[in-house]
């Protein structure tokens, strides 16, 4: 059953009502049953269950009045939990406000206020207990490829490019892309990352049918209207959606804030998302997390750095020339996981290389040592790193510190991963770290650049640390 389905809606609706009454129920008996909780200054004046019944009709039908209007029912792909979360705080506050607002007014004496506040609380832990366990068991279907829709992206240009990242970054939009087409030679045939190209849009009607295609979605410019026009009646002729991401006349999507008046769409250019307030906040939180892990890592570190040197000869501690914002070379450091002379090494194991683009990476490397495979493995290795995030050279959240030999072979999208301070973690990171291509790892930075906020970077932080314990996709 898709998502935003009528049945869906009703069953959803359904299920929250339950719950809402659900706490309503658990409220009453901590109150007046078991009497666990303060009475919030009232006297104690029991009142049975059913003196609540009134009450817990108009509190369900009213928040699920309040969720209805506020699009928590609605069918929108991808939204996040933490959207989700503010939705369900401000409906039930709102819903709980009214009820009290009309109970003081009827029956003054009557309902508790104590109750009130248990239910308010009670019925945001259970909605949101609900919507996490809906989201990994769609996260399960997903994975075995139910509720999925299969997209043709058309165009590969920024436009595309940017719908590519945006799906990569948002597993819950519930797309997976069976591929790519551009009339432009060396675009439709070059796959980026995960996507493979498939030629040019003369393809079109054998992919759409060879490829079972559910929707297609169009990012072509402004200027192919015809062509357009064409792709959306063939779509339509072997019943599949078509949609269209509008480039607005070739302007970066990432730049434009759309806003109405009474309907009227307004469209605007808006500053990128990094601004001056954005780095100053950025900094300040990597000033202070990263002084507060240093002064808590500093112990380990040393035991760590001492059993190097017993482990093998040569330094704790290895550096290496990385490039950093806007193209800056920096020593990074980093605890070494490698016998001496590892770098000389690498010419003759360019064979075994398991990475995609640039990147030279080996799970079962030959030049790792003992110890070496274990600090690597649980990303032990990167905790020096703190001294170049605290020296301003890099973030605690941000893309991966690239090598100079690496940014020669970047392509001209790649570029913008160097927009802002590499980091320790980031969103690739959390996001399948080395199993990821090297294309789908510069989408989710480029993505990361263009919707970074306080929040992201908190989010990924707390990401990272199941990622780290569970070593997931680190060799």
């Amino acid at each position: 059953m898709q998502r935003g389905s009528l049945k869906w809606i009703i069953l959803q609706i359904l299920a929250d009502a339950a719950l809402i009454n659900i706490a309503i129920w658990v409220a009453w008996y901590v109150r007046y049953e078991l009497e666990l909780a303060p009475a919030l200054g009232e006297g104690f004046f029991y009142h049975p269950y059913s003196a609540y019944i009134p009450l817990a009709v108009v509190l369900t039908l009213l928040t699920i009045a309040i969720f209805r209007f506020e699009g928590l029912y609605a069918p929108i792909r991808g939204r996040s939990f933490l959207d989700e979360l503010y939705t369900l705080l401000n409906g039930t506050t709102t819903a709980i406000l009214l009820v009290m607002a009309i109970t003081f007014f009827i029956r003054p004496l009557v309902f508790s206020r104590a109750l009130y506040v248990y239910t308010a609380l009670l019925i945001v832990v259970l909605l949101c207990s609900e919507r996490v366990v809906q989201r990994l068991a769609r996260a399960r279907r997903r994975a075995r490829g139910i509720g999925v829709d299969r997209v043709l992206i058309v165009g590969a240009g920024e436009v595309g490019r940017t719908l590519m990242r945006n799906i990569v970054a948002k597993p819950d939009l519930a797309y997976q892309v069976v591929g790519f087409v551009d009339d432009d030679p060396e675009k439709g045939q070059t796959d980026i990352g995960r996507f493979t190209a498939l030629g040019g849009t003369e393809h079109l009607p054998r992919l759409l049918n060879e490829l079972a295609v559910d929707e297609v979605i169009i990012t072509l410019p402004w200027t192919a209207r015809d062509k357009i026009v064409t792709i959306m009646n063939l779509s339509q002729c072997c019943n599949v959606t078509a949609k269209i991401v509008p480039d607005l006349f070739q302007l970066s999507l990432s730049r434009v804030a759309i806003d109405d008046v009474g309907g009227i769409p307004l469209i605007a250019i808006r500053e990128p998302r990094m601004g001056t307030v954005d780095a100053v906040v950025k900094r300040m939180m990597d000033l202070v997390f990263g002084s507060v892990l240093l002064l808590i890592a500093a112990l380990p570190m040393a035991i760590i750095a001492l059993l190097i040197r017993l482990d093998s000869p040569g330094p704790a501690v290895f550096t290496q020339k990385r490039i950093g914002k806007r193209g800056r070379e920096f020593i990074a450091y980093k605890f070494r996981s490698m016998r001496q002379g590892a770098e000389e090494e690498q010419p003759r194991l360019n064979g075994l290389n398991e990475a995609t683009g640039p990147l030279f990476k080996i799970r079962n490397d030959p030049r790792r040592t003992h110890l070496g495979r274990f600090i690597r493995r649980m990303s032990i290795d990167e905790l020096p790193q703190m001294l170049n995030v605290l020296k301003g050279e890099m973030s605690i959240v941000g893309p991966r510190p690239p090598m100079a030999s690496e940014v020669q072979q970047y392509r001209e999208w790649h570029m913008r991963r160097l927009e802002v301070c590499p980091g320790i973690t980031g969103l690739s990171q959390v996001s399948g770290r080395s199993d990821l291509t090297f294309d789908e790892t510069a989408m989710l930075d480029i993505y990361y650049i263009e919707n970074w906020s306080p929040w992201m970077d908190l989010g990924i932080m707390f990401k990272t640390i199941p990622t780290v314990l569970l070593a997931r996709g680190a060799y």
